[in-house]
């Protein structure tokens, strides 16, 4: 079995994981193929054999590859996913730190973890993505986001106005900072930092939630996604910034962008005794009281 790994950086605190997973790797007869950036740091810190197979692209994930490893947080893991796409390769996240919404498996669960993955004693949960269309592709292929998209004011203080329809049918103009559209796999980021609700995932809905709207009867809305949302913003600037899952661009006054749930999902790997409910728990600290 042919096995991805993926991370971002390597340090002295997490090169002991990479070697650890390397290992685990080598002891159940699987070949790792680690993402080039990353073998390069390995090859240099951890000196790991230059020969060690490597992927560069998202073309590589159609070859060959059955199981990807995120080593990082959820940051890490979403970088991970522009690799797989379209794939169906199967994503495992290792956290390395804090604990995470996508990449939940805490590192020192590492064992455990390859064990099940080994005894296939798991399933596969599945994530929708949402794309965004533009005139100009400002993002080209690379147009899809786990999380979010999100439209905001740049470098003033002024607000923006983003008109918003839905399906066709005007919906709303929001007078705010900005206006974020989210998966349910989004609902523990940006959105839920601007007061959006939680979702859980397989869930077949977006999110919009607007950013420090000045209308205290603008609250987030949830719609089903196969809804296409038609967004444009207008304002006293000339350009305003649209992210895609935290990676930005320049857009005009006016531009209209068209949002649409993606053509496929990503295959995310759970175990019985790892769920979301229970991430969820743990990491708003739900049942921290006395009486419990």
């Amino acid at each position: 079995m042919n096995v991805a790994v993926f991370g971002r950086k390597v340090t002295k605190q997490n090169l002991k994981y990479y070697n650890q997973l390397l290992n685990i790797l080598k002891d159940y007869g699987w070949n790792p193929v680690v993402e080039s950036n990353l073998k390069a740091l390995l090859v240099k810190k951890g000196g790991i054999s230059p020969s060690m197979d490597e992927f560069q692209s998202h073309e590589d994930f159609k070859s060959g590859i059955d199981l990807s490893f995120s080593i990082g947080g959820d940051g890490t893991f979403i970088e991970n996913v522009k690799f797989i796409r379209d794939s169906g390769v199967p994503v495992m996240g290792i956290n390395t730190g804090r604990l995470g919404f996508l990449a939940n498996i805490s590192i020192d669960s590492l064992e455990e973890a390859a064990e099940m993955v080994h005894a296939k004693n798991f399933v596969h949960q599945k994530r929708s993505l949402i794309k965004v269309e533009t005139a100009k592709k400002h993002f080209g292929e690379d147009n899809f986001a786990l999380n979010e998209i999100t439209l905001q004011k740049k470098d003033t203080s002024a607000m923006i106005t983003v008109h918003a329809t839905l399906e066709g049918k005007y919906l709303n103009s929001y007078w705010a900072d900005g206006l974020i559209v989210a998966t349910p796999s989004g609902s523990t980021g940006y959105s839920l930092s601007c007061g959006g609700p939680i979702i859980t995932p397989g869930c077949q809905v977006h999110i919009l939630t607007p950013i420090a709207p000045h209308n205290l009867n603008v609250r987030p809305m949830v719609v089903p996604d196969h809804m296409p949302i038609k967004l444009s913003i207008e304002g006293r600037n000339r350009t305003y910034l649209m992210s895609i899952d935290g990676n930005s661009v320049p857009i005009k006054n006016e531009e209209e962008l068209l949002i649409s749930k993606a053509d496929f999902m990503i295959n995310v790997v759970k175990f019985e005794d790892n769920n979301f409910l229970d991430t969820i728990r743990n990491k708003m600290l739900w049942g921290i009281d006395k009486r419990n």
